[in-house]
């Protein structure tokens, strides 16, 4: 498996715990879960279509949650 793998399956699992906080806080939408799951599902269904994309997937993810981060926390989350 690999870092790679590991770093792939936590930002996996980062995801859809962001998702459903952003939920259960009322920070995120309805709407907006549905948007960013749709998000997910749709390149991740598309990758049996396009070979090649495989690795491109899992930073994705990544930046997915990012982007979550910055919405439920309203900025970067400061570790000091």
């Amino acid at each position: 498996m690999g870092s790679v793998g590991i770093a792939a399956w936590i930002s996996h699992i980062v995801f859809w715990v962001l998702i459903l906080r952003g939920y259960l806080t009322e920070s995120l939408s309805l709407r907006g879960s549905i948007i960013f799951a749709m998000l997910w599902l749709v390149p991740n269904v598309s990758l049996s279509f396009v070979p090649s994309a495989a690795p491109f997937f899992s930073p994705y993810v990544a930046v997915l949650d990012i982007v979550l981060v910055f919405l439920l926390f309203r900025g970067d989350v400061r570790l000091t």
